[in-house]
């Protein structure tokens, strides 16, 4: 059974017609075409049911990548538009109380206003959401620039209230991790992550 709604694709087959996958794989990747389209993965549910989905939110279920999307990494030539989501960041910024600034500083740093952006870690969407993060923040598509931007700036403000407004330890955070912060007491002594609160405070500066 293929259904598509909002964005997202299942495809639930059981064991027995296992052996159609492929074409069925082939007939999906169809419907993937769209600015929705991602990796698929698989997972085998107690009835012995084969399901097919593009958002591995369920923590509980163990899946299995079976078609990967080509990957959309950083590109400094994409996404140059830098107003172009100042709509959905002036939105998420008022709900949660962030300077819009900072939101847009993470943007540009992260993706570069790309929303198609794919981190070699795979993180992703303009503020490289990871699939756990993602799912804990309930973004249920991290390509959609303002699910992802929501999710986004939803986490970026919970480290602040971690970190009591400490900006610098914020982007640590947000870059390392918070117990990697935690660990090290302070900003962890890695070069991507100095560099990362750098860029992103001279960002913010800018667009202030």
């Amino acid at each position: 059974m293929l259904s598509k709604k909002r964005g997202v694709v299942r495809v639930i087959v059981r064991k027995k017609i296992l052996l159609v996958l492929s074409l069925l794989m082939a007939n999906v990747s169809l419907f993937f075409l769209s600015p929705c389209s991602a990796d698929i993965y698989r997972y085998t549910d107690a009835e012995g049911i084969v399901h097919l989905t593009n958002v591995p939110t369920d923590t509980r279920i163990k899946y299995t990548l079976v078609m990967r999307e080509k990957r959309v990494l950083f590109d400094r030539k994409l996404g140059m538009n830098i107003s172009q989501y100042d709509h959905l960041i002036a939105k998420a910024s008022a709900k949660y109380n962030v300077e819009p600034a900072l939101v847009k500083a993470v943007i540009k740093a992260e993706s570069n206003f790309n929303h198609r952006a794919v981190s070699r870690k795979g993180a992703r969407g303009l503020m490289q959401l990871m699939p756990s993060t993602a799912s804990s923040l309930r973004v249920r598509d991290s390509f959609h620039p303002e699910s992802n931007i929501e999710g986004g700036v939803r986490y970026l403000k919970y480290l602040l209230r971690y970190f009591n407004g400490n900006l610098a330890l914020a982007l640590a955070a947000y870059n390392a991790g918070e117990n990697a912060v935690l660990r090290y007491g302070g900003i962890p002594p890695f070069r991507e992550t100095r560099v990362y609160v750098r860029r992103v405070m001279d960002y913010f500066e800018r667009y202030r």
